[in-house]
């Protein structure tokens, strides 16, 4: 497997957070030949690909094809799966009346171990929990980084409920377990 480089994570979480996870607008202070040179990249790696851009939503645009028209850049199926997350598979049934109706199969996204989510997981699980400062001290990260991975991530992509409780001894402590 292919290992993404910064640009190339950041690109593609990012655009799993956009409607139609359109890709664009990549990020600050990537232009010109260096944002040719990554996409190309990508989409040589299947993760991101060229579609025509929908200009009455104001879709950004990638490339003009010159009529009027232009492309703009979505994350692929493969492009999830680099960054770790699942795609959602849709299933379709028919209904008794005849209509078939699009129903999402939720999955939950597959944990790459020896990351530093796997760790945060790992030293949440712990029955005396971990205090913030541990968290900092474990991952590298910054409080406000480790707070948007436990409620972002953790909580929002994983499904994960992270409960917390102020001790005397530690301050608050959080823990994966049941919402009180």
């Amino acid at each position: 497997m292919t290992k993404l480089t910064e640009t190339q994570t950041i690109i593609l979480n990012a655009g799993t957070q956009r409607p139609e996870k359109i890709a664009l607008p990549l990020p600050k202070g990537l232009g010109g030949a260096a944002a040719k040179m990554a996409v190309t990249k990508m989409i040589e790696h299947g993760w991101l690909q060229e579609v025509d851009a929908n200009v009455r939503r104001n879709e950004p645009l990638w490339c003009e094809t010159g009529d009027g028209h232009g492309t703009t850049l979505v994350v692929t199926e493969a492009g999830l799966l680099a960054i770790g997350i699942e795609p959602v598979v849709v299933k379709t049934r028919v209904a008794s009346y005849g209509v078939a109706n699009a129903e999402p199969e939720l999955k939950h996204p597959t944990l790459r171990t020896g990351t530093k989510q796997a760790l945060l997981i790992s030293i949440l699980q712990r029955p005396q929990g971990v205090s913030m400062q541990e968290i900092v001290a474990a991952t590298g990260w910054q409080a406000h980084s480790a707070r948007g991975a436990l409620s972002g991530a953790l909580g929002k992509k994983l499904g994960l409920v992270v409960v917390s409780a102020k001790e005397d001894a530690r301050g608050r402590v959080s823990r994966i377990g049941q919402p009180a």
